[in-house]
């Protein structure tokens, strides 16, 4: 599972400010992201739902597509937060994105209302034996 590692303080914050944006009228579950790309930009994402619930976007998704939008493809660490002392992981189709655009010495880092590190995962933790880019050659 790896070490209780505390996420970096910007990354929180940046998280914590992109969750009370989230609009979730139909769940009332709001979830923020954050994470760091390859080059030091920290680019942050809100879960965003409509009438046609649950086809919304994860918080996790919108910052990974301002982050390709921004220029960059890869990222080092995430931050994800949802409400609550809860543990907010990521669905599983988040965590497909997540491996699509990190290397494998990724840290995920899941966090509280409070900003306090509930889980430092590795990306081989997160998402075990997966499939990426490398296994289309």
């Amino acid at each position: 599972m790896g070490t209780t590692q505390q996420a970096p303080r910007d990354l929180i914050d940046a998280a914590l400010a992109a969750r009370d944006k989230a609009y979730a009228p139909y769940s009332k579950f709001h979830v923020g992201a954050a994470l760091r790309t390859v080059n030091g930009q920290i680019i942050a994402g809100c879960n965003v739902e409509n009438a046609a619930y649950p086809e919304g976007v994860c918080a996790e998704a919108g910052a990974i597509s301002a982050m390709v939008l921004s220029g960059e493809t890869t990222f080092d660490e995430i931050v994800v937060v949802g409400l609550g002392d809860a543990a907010c992981t990521p669905c599983g189709g988040c965590r497909q994105k997540i491996r699509e655009f990190t290397g494998p010495d990724a840290t995920i880092f899941i966090i509280n209302d409070q900003g306090e590190t509930l889980l430092t995962l590795t990306r081989e933790a997160l998402i075990p034996h997966s499939f990426g880019p490398e296994n289309l050659k």
